[in-house]
């Protein structure tokens, strides 16, 4: 059997896939040729999408042994759902919802397995959770500069974009299906920058690579306005109509001279002067930038002065032109009963454990290791699902002794056998993408999909909703969208009257699979503003420590996903068989690090050893280990987030991924 499908990874493109199973199990992953984005090919870690699920959860499981110790006897669905919702009454009872926290993410991005089981947790009043790992920063700079989180259109961009700018973003490797139409504007005569720390995928398909230091990205987009603004390449006639505070941000940036950028960024003053011209001279710019640029201390900011660029130049007066972080703005959907997002504004009379708290403890998904160690009063019980936090979330150290604690009560919904599922009191089966109906968005194209179940699911794996439905009628809750159905919940998302969604129905959904949203043509989304300068942004680089003097980046690897591939051992051996260091020569030689050999790699909150690669590709004084490898490739079989920190950015609460002050020092002189 061959069907088509949306795939449910945390990626811009959103693909439509084409999948054959044979009783039930998927043996192959293609392209849809359908699609006008996904034009008939996947990227490599799709096509190895059977491999990630051969050793699947299949049947709802309780612990026997140790807290991480993995031993488990497998229980039925009804000992296991009485025994979870007898252990969360008492805890309710005794303590209340803020002693339950639901810790979750984008392992599907789905918006009915993804969101909606939030229902659930805020009807009882739980601990809510911020859901800033990756995402809002990026979102927060965006939405103060522009507003929605609107990008030019992706098929107008060969057409019209003379000038393509990637900053600090991989898209090759993060956004494949961008690639065709980077290209065909390439082949049409555009000219294609790279600017990251480091060399990569993206840098060899670009004209040219300008490595800068991490967190400098603000200075150097200064230092570009700085030439823009004193040779008379800003369109005024934009800024005037479309622009509020443009004054300030000029103050600010002739402040800034190539000779000062380069000081702190590394970028030569004449690349700077040369770039700057050439985007003047184009006008017709398609900037995309990428959300690894805002994992540092002054990412905020960093973002806004580097998206601020565009409406200098007047770009989004053209299609295809202006800047692009995400697209996810644009889809109008009636997300009001969307997780129960209506219970948190406190209308609604108490049933059940409902208490309607619009006050209600909120936790940074950051700062985990925090919450279950350290927060009172205590987080009781955790339920996990769609994420593995034991490898993705920072300062693992800390969040590997909450996980430990004999008193908290811990659910895992997980498709496989995770590090994080390891410390289970009770690990549940999941559903696969093709074994539940749900409704995609995307945020690097304009396609809306439905899925319908291709299979049934394999053992006795059930949905996140199933689950919380089942919880919900132990506890007797009454809300009633606790109960609603797939298609419920999208009919509800699509009850709107907005323009963009014109003629999409759900019946038309399950029936073609994808429709574009009804867009103007073209699509100009800023051509009128409004654009944002003030206040104008902070230049805030990332500062090395005396005794951490290198800068670890820890952007994603080509062939995995976060964590979602970790276990596929063939990528795994793509990837290099083990995570790998990538130092410059100046640092390795400076330390007497050599090629091939282990290195202690050592952070304030933690050390590990990792396999050195010498290698021109990092700007001097940054490192880098691309991807988020599972525990049990690396030599010492710790992961990477033992050295990361729980700081937070500048704007929206996020991640600090890529500004970890690190030493480097060869295992034989530890």
């Amino acid at each position: 059997m061959k069907a088509r499908a949306t795939c449910p990874l945390d990626c811009p493109d959103a693909c439509s896939l084409l999948l054959t199973l044979e009783g039930g199990r998927l043996v192959r992953v293609e392209g849809d040729p359908r699609h006008p984005i996904t034009q008939g090919f996947a990227c490599g870690k799709t096509y190895r999408y059977p491999e990630r699920v051969r050793e699947r959860l299949l049947y709802p499981l309780r612990r026997v042994g140790r807290k991480g110790e993995g031993r488990f006897e497998r229980v039925s669905w009804e000992e296991a759902l009485e025994g979870i919702a007898a252990r969360l009454r008492a805890i309710l009872d005794r303590y209340g919802g803020e002693a339950v926290l639901p810790y979750h993410y984008a392992g599907t991005m789905g918006l009915v397995e993804n969101q909606h089981p939030l229902a659930f947790f805020r009807a009882i009043g739980a601990s809510e959770l911020l859901e800033t790992i990756c995402a809002s920063t990026g979102s927060a700079a965006w939405e103060m500069t522009y507003g929605p989180r609107m990008a030019p259109d992706p098929e107008e961009i060969p057409e019209n974009a003379r000038y393509l700018l990637l900053w600090g973003v991989n898209s090759l490797a993060t956004h494949s299906h961008l690639t065709p139409f980077l290209k065909e504007a390439k082949r049409r005569g555009a000219k294609v920058v790279h600017i990251d720390p480091y060399a990569n995928l993206t840098s060899r398909f670009a004209h040219e690579h300008l490595k800068l230091r991490p967190g400098t990205d603000a200075a150097l987009a200064y230092a570009l306005a700085h030439v823009l603004f004193r040779e008379g390449l800003v369109d005024w006639a934009y800024l005037e109509e479309a622009a509020t505070g443009v004054e300030a941000f000029q103050e600010a940036a002739e402040a800034w001279t190539p000779e000062r950028a380069e000081a702190l960024t590394g970028v030569p003053a004449p690349a700077i002067r040369r770039l700057a011209r050439e985007l003047g001279e184009a006008r017709r710019v398609f900037l995309r930038v990428g959300y690894g640029m805002t994992r540092h201390p002054g990412g905020g900011n960093s973002l806004r002065a580097v998206l601020l660029l565009p409406a200098l130049l007047g770009a989004w007066r053209y299609p295809g032109c202006g800047a692009m972080l995400s697209t996810s703005g644009a889809f109008p959907l009636n997300k009001r009963f969307l997780g129960g997002r209506h219970l948190l504004e406190g209308r609604h009379p108490h049933r059940g454990y409902f208490r309607p708290n619009p006050g209600v403890r909120a936790i940074n998904m950051n700062q985990l290791g925090t919450a279950l160690t350290g927060l009172k009063p205590p987080i009781r019980a955790l339920f996990v699902f769609n994420t593995n936090p034991l490898v993705v979330a920072p300062n693992t150290g800390k969040v590997r002794a909450g996980l430990e604690r004999e008193d908290l009560f811990t659910v895992v919904l997980e498709q496989v056998m995770t590090e994080t599922a390891r410390y289970a009191d009770y690990l549940l089966p999941a559903t696969l993408f093709y074994e539940h109906p749900d409704l995609y968005t995307s945020y690097g194209h304009y396609y809306l999909s439905w899925n319908e179940p291709l299979a049934e699911p394999q053992g006795e794996a059930r949905p996140n909703t199933w689950v919380f439905r089942e919880l919900a009628q132990r506890l007797g809750l009454e809300e009633p969208t606790l109960y609603w159905s797939a298609e419920e919940v999208a009919r509800s998302l699509l009850d709107t009257d907005h323009p963009y969604l014109e003629g999409i129905t759900l019946e038309r959904l399950k029936a073609e699979g994808f429709l574009k949203l009804r867009l103007p043509k073209p699509f100009l989304p800023f051509a009128r503003g409004p654009v944002r300068f003030s206040p104008p942004p902070q230049v805030l680089p990332t500062e090395p420590l005396p005794d951490y003097p290198l800068v670890l980046l820890t952007p994603p690897a080509p062939r995995f996903l976060n964590s979602t591939y970790g276990d596929v051992a063939a990528l795994a051996e793509a990837e290099g068989g083990e995570p790998l260091l990538l130092i410059h020569p100046q640092d390795a030689e400076a330390r007497g690090v050599t090629d091939g050999g282990l290195v202690y790699l050592r952070s304030p909150w933690g050390q590990v050893v990792r396999r050195a690669r010498v290698t021109e590709a990092p700007i001097p004084g940054t490192v880098v280990l691309e991807g988020i490898w599972w525990e049990k490739w690396a030599p010492d079989g710790k992961g990477i987030n033992h050295l990361t920190s729980e700081g937070l950015t500048d704007l929206g609460g996020g991640s600090t991924f890529h500004a970890t002050p690190v030493e480097v020092e060869p295992l034989r002189l530890a």
